[in-house]
């Protein structure tokens, strides 16, 4: 009887047994069912991103989720074999300060920048690469690691360490995380692509921004501040500098300065030879670095590179050479500039220096015909104005001796005597219209004085105000006029470097027989301590002529230089 009881209980415990593994595989096939389905909607967030920075971190924080991981990140490799980014997720902010600097590529993290192919450990300290964490870092077991190619060149790796409940990393762990890696290289393609797009957009607009100012007559400072505000802006630099050469001399001078720092860089006439911004120039070609403050090619000049780190420098191409260099830089710590970003800079530079090359054309060709118009007005006044004038002089000089009375003649002299003086006024005039742009032995020294405040105008950042009055092209001798012009420009100089000033007053006078330059500027006033030779070299250009030099303070702060000179008698 009981034999029998036992015999029954077989086929009964054989169907249990079956129904079990049964319901085994069903819930095997319906997890991996959820997985794949887990798999897919992870493919589908991260190819639905086209930010580059987020669908990086989109596909750390689907990589997490799908192998069931305590930590992930994403790494990506750099130009120069190392991590040139490193997202992490899974550690908080304030941990992630505690650490400090974030992985760069070497030990266990480099070991699949070196050999990418997947790597799976159960303890990752076991390995021969691994040299243990820093500091404040969370203890990590488990290890999975994973290549992400984009177009058959690796673009960086996925990190996954510590599987939840002490578990290990499995081959399908492997699998799953490989298959994202395969996605989000098309992703990360796709947001590269979009990315360039939008940069290009970016640079025509910032281009025809440029090229329209410049056509359309706008002050150049003001189109120099464009050319470094949209770097600036594009590629997320911290500081501009812009730096045109000095006819004449192997130097470079900072036109324009935006951003960190700017203030040490406005002013400085530097060599080529020594600074970043000489190495473009020279070389005509871009060049990087990745610690500007640091780098060996910057031997020359004061301290200006301090806190920044990655740096790029280059010259603004014209089939006529090198017209300047656009130097950009970012703090320390921050990405450096990729070849694109070097590209898309390098072209904007020249398209900028063809635009300004076309302006200065287009303003010749103006020039050129305000300058025939000069010439016909000249021969007008000449014909006609002073003709006249001297006709109405000899008719009075004539009319002299049927004037009884003293007093009518007195008037009579007075009056002949102006007109000598109005046509003595309208010929310098003419002289000065006639100047055109002549060596400085024929120009008179009107046309000297605006080209030489013009010429200051870059390294000024602003246009100073001009006043002429009396006879300045035909009662100064011509060394006095030369002493005069290098005097102005040294005032000029030393505005440009030392003032920080905004605005300045240039008031040239000829009246009773003496020539007075006075230059006034709103700035911080002469700086105590500070070298004089310049201002020793006014003075003594002064006194070899019998004159002065006085040094003041204007009423509304700044500084006012006035230098005069007697004139000998004609």
């Amino acid at each position: 009887m009981e034999s029998t009881r036992s015999t029954e209980s077989l086929p009964q415990l054989r169907l249990d047994e079956l129904l079990e593994e049964l319901q085994l595989r069903i819930d095997g096939v319906r997890g991996t069912q959820d997985r794949v389905h887990s798999l897919l909607e992870a493919v589908l967030s991260v190819g639905r991103e086209l930010d580059l920075s987020h669908v990086l971190r989109r596909i750390v924080e689907a990589a997490v989720v799908l192998v069931d991981a305590e930590y992930g990140a994403l790494g990506v490799i750099g130009e120069d074999q190392r991590l040139a980014e490193f997202l992490p997720v899974g550690i908080d902010k304030g941990r992630i300060e505690a650490i400090g600097h974030l992985p760069s590529g070497h030990g266990l993290l480099g070991e699949l920048i070196r050999h990418p192919q997947p790597l799976r450990l159960a303890e990752l300290s076991e390995h021969p690469a691994s040299y243990g964490f820093p500091p404040n870092h969370p203890p990590m077991g488990s290890f999975l690691g994973v290549p992400i190619r984009v177009r058959d060149e690796v673009f960086g790796n996925l990190y996954l360490t510590e599987k939840r409940d002490g578990k290990e990393f499995d081959g399908e762990d492997e699998t799953v995380l490989s298959t994202l890696a395969v996605a989000a290289g098309v992703a990360i393609e796709n947001a590269r692509l979009y990315e360039e797009a939008r940069h290009r957009q970016r640079w025509l607009e910032a281009n025809a921004e440029v090229t329209h100012s410049l056509l359309s007559g706008v002050d150049e400072t003001r189109v120099l501040e464009l050319i470094v505000e949209h770097a600036r802006r594009i590629l997320s630099a911290d500081l501009g500098v812009l730096m045109i050469p000095v006819p004449g001399t192997d130097e470079l001078q900072v036109a324009l300065a935006a951003g960190t720092d700017a203030e040490a860089h406005r002013g400085l006439v530097l060599p080529r030879r020594g600074t970043f911004g000489g190495a473009a120039f020279t070389a005509s070609e871009p060049v990087t670095s990745t610690d500007v403050q640091n780098d060996p090619r910057i031997t020359v000049g004061p301290q200006r590179w301090e806190g920044l780190g990655p740096a790029v420098a280059v010259p603004m191409r014209t089939s006529d050479g090198v017209g300047g260099v656009l130097s950009l830089a970012r703090m320390a710590d921050s990405p450096a500039f990729t070849q694109i970003e070097t590209d898309t800079l390098l072209g904007f530079a020249g398209q900028a220096a063809i635009a300004m090359k076309l302006a200065e054309r287009r303003r010749d060709a103006e020039q050129l015909a305000l300058l025939e118009d000069r010439d016909r007005i000249a021969r007008d006044l000449h014909d006609l104005a002073i003709q006249r004038l001297f006709a109405a002089g000899m008719t009075l000089q004539s009319t002299l001796r049927f004037v009884q009375h003293p007093e009518g003649s007195e008037r009579l002299l007075r009056v002949v005597d102006d007109l000598d003086d109005t046509i003595k006024i309208i010929r310098s005039t003419i002289f000065g219209l006639r100047s055109h742009e002549a060596g400085p032995a024929v120009q008179g020294l009107r046309v000297r004085t605006a080209k030489t405040i013009e010429e200051a105008v870059p390294a000024l950042g602003f246009t100073p105000s001009l006043r002429t009055e009396g006879l300045v092209d035909t009662d100064v001798p011509r060394t006095v006029a030369d002493d005069m012009v290098a005097v102005l420009a040294e005032a000029m100089s030393n505005i440009a470097r030392h003032a920080r000033a905004d605005a300045a007053e240039i008031s040239l006078v000829v009246a009773a027989g003496r020539l007075t330059l006075m230059v006034t500027d709103n700035g911080v006033g002469v700086p105590e301590g500070g070298r004089r030779s310049g201002l020793r070299n006014m003075a003594e250009r002064a006194e070899k002529l019998g004159g002065e030099l006085e040094l003041g303070e204007p009423p509304g702060g700044g500084t006012r230089l006035v230098w005069g000179v007697p004139l000998p008698e004609r």
